[in-house]
């Protein structure tokens, strides 16, 4: 009869590759790169935040306009209205209905036909330099449909909302809502594209076919 020559003692590579994996987890050790998240990945800006993201922003196929002060913001919604003729737009967002109540601007408060919707005003949470990013949540009274529904997406930012990267866009969203972040955080790079079908650039096949952003000095 053959003998049994089971050992219990020995074991297999695998076994004995997960207990020095154990044991490594077991021990506590110093991060040895306590900076690092401090440390830049990306060299400065080679301009200011506003002309970085002006740049970023145009080279992803978005329009970037600077406005001195409210009436200027009006004079260009009121072009933007009359190059693409537009007629339903809309604004849910009430710092925005204030702003542009104010001088009489027309548009849309509530989701009333929202189904032929041609534009959407709304505000942002920051703007990235270093990509020509938007930051959107639906922390705000405008929430996602807003800003992907209508054919044309119409953002109003302040310079102050203007961050160098993704980072320091996301710390600004912690020293808004600190613990209470918004469930929903987007960001947006220029009007929606596709290259799918038969590698042809498309515009506007799964959100807006036209991106504006309106910074307010």
């Amino acid at each position: 009869m053959a003998k049994n020559r089971f050992n219990p003692t020995e074991t297999t590579p695998k076994e004995q590759l997960l207990k020095k994996i154990r044991k490594a987890l077991l021990l506590k050790r110093d991060n040895p790169f306590p900076q690092l998240e401090e440390v830049p990945v990306y060299p400065p800006l080679s301009e200011t935040p506003e002309i970085s993201f002006a740049i970023q922003l145009q080279a992803a196929a978005g329009k970037f306009v600077f406005c001195e002060d409210e009436l200027q913001l009006i004079e260009q919604l009121l072009a933007i209205a009359e190059v693409h003729q537009l007629r339903k737009m809309y604004v849910w967002e009430p710092d925005l209905q204030r702003l542009l109540g104010k001088y009489g601007f027309p548009f849309y408060s509530s989701d009333t036909g929202f189904a032929d919707a041609e534009a959407g005003i709304s505000n942002c949470e920051a703007l990235i330099a270093r990509s020509g990013s938007i930051i959107v949540s639906n922390a705000t009274s405008a929430g996602r449909r807003l800003s992907i529904y209508p054919k044309i997406h119409i953002v109003i930012a302040r310079s102050k909302q203007i961050v160098t990267d993704l980072n320091e866009g996301f710390q600004l969203l912690k020293q808004k809502y600190h613990s209470q972040l918004p469930s929903m955080v987007s960001v947006i790079t220029g009007p929606s594209s596709m290259a799918d079908i038969e590698k042809k650039s498309a515009m506007g096949v799964q959100g807006p076919k036209e991106l504006y952003v309106l910074l307010l000095d």
